[in-house]
């Protein structure tokens, strides 16, 4: 856990945050599959405040090797054990979208990797997808990634989640890449960032769901001229979260 943070009186930070991770067979959101899901629901600091919900899928396909080795599960595993991916998807969603409609942001890392992939189960399996059934764009999502590159543009060295917390003295108290540790951790660097940036704190969520907007942009377009710069595809998406 990491230390005791202030935050700005009445801000979002101090309101309840829902937590949001996959394990997947892959990354590729329109092929692959979700392997396992993770909702945290916190309240506020510390574990004690947090309640968490977890599935274990059977994908329908097999589990490559290489995402094996990353989460630890086995296609056996997962079919033995996993539910049904319609039924644990459906529910994944409907939670998502009983917190968004109370205006409880979705706290992913990498955020629209879950969600673009999450959107894809739920279409591949004829259910609603979340935008459906919200009626309208996926929102608010508070992204720790994009929120730390928007506001320490020029940090050299990696961000991947392990990176981050490092950064920020964000410790774990489980296995990285299960993906409700994951989840736990992600609310841990938002709380983190936040307090090393007040203005994070101080947005309102409709804002800071904006300015990600803005930041993921910029980063992208940046990140596109350098792969070209390398004579490699400049394919990363412009929009965020989807």
């Amino acid at each position: 856990m990491s230390a005791t943070r202030t935050s700005a009186p009445g801000s979002w930070i101090e309101s309840p945050l829902l937590g949001f991770d996959t394990e997947t067979t892959g990354t590729d959101v329109t092929r692959d599959r979700i392997v396992t899901a993770a909702l945290v629901h916190s309240v506020g600091p510390g574990r004690e405040n947090e309640t968490v919900a977890t599935w274990l899928i059977d994908p329908e396909m097999e589990i490559p090797q290489a995402a094996q080795r990353v989460h630890g599960i086995s296609t056996a595993h997962a079919r033995e054990h996993g539910m049904r991916s319609a039924d644990a998807l459906d529910e994944v969603a409907s939670l998502l979208a009983e917190a968004l409609g109370k205006d409880v942001p979705i706290v992913a890392f990498n955020g629209g990797f879950d969600l673009a992939i999450l959107e894809n189960e739920l279409r591949r399996l004829g259910l609603p997808t979340l935008a459906e059934r919200l009626g309208h764009d996926i929102a608010p999502v508070l992204d720790p990634l994009v929120i730390d590159r928007g506001v320490d543009r020029y940090r050299k060295g990696k961000r991947t989640l392990g990176d981050v917390m490092a950064h920020y003295g964000v410790q774990t108290d489980g296995t990285m890449h299960t993906a409700d540790v994951d989840v736990s951790a992600t609310i841990d660097v938002l709380r983190a960032i936040a307090a090393a940036h007040p203005r994070v704190a101080e947005s309102p969520l409709a804002g800071l769901h904006q300015e990600q907007i803005a930041w993921h942009r910029a980063w992208a377009e940046n990140f596109n001229d350098y792969l070209r710069s390398r004579g490699k595809p400049a394919d990363v998406p412009l929009t965020w979260p989807l």
